[in-house]
């Protein structure tokens, strides 16, 4: 599968195929735009940190015993919706495994 072009990329093809002119500046001028709104350092938001630090008290009960995701969410006070989601990105993560028991899956700290 080939790599997609960026927008960067393809406003420098247009600039080198246009060579001089006034649609030259105006694409110039688009880059500096793309260049300066991508440029900031971006730190994680509010709800990404309140879960980097809710995955970590889930990997420090997990570490007790393996839960069922509404087991978790009883024990932490939140919705089992959101510790599902939760406990996949830590399963992709390798942070956590899914064991099936019947019907019931059960997570445990990898």
């Amino acid at each position: 599968m080939s790599k997609m072009m960026t927008y960067a990329e393809a406003i420098d093809l247009g600039i080198k195929a246009l060579g001089e002119g006034e649609a030259v500046d105006r694409l110039m001028a688009l880059k500096a735009q793309l260049a300066k709104r991508g440029s900031g350092k971006k730190g994680l938001t509010k709800t990404q940190k309140e879960n980097v630090e809710l995955k970590a008290r889930m990997a420090e009960i997990l570490a007790n015993g393996g839960m069922t995701a509404t087991e978790l969410a009883g024990e932490l006070g939140v919705s089992c919706q959101k510790v599902s989601a939760l406990l996949k990105q830590m399963a992709e993560a390798n942070e956590v495994t899914r064991v099936k028991e019947g019907k019931v899956i059960r997570f445990e700290v990898a």
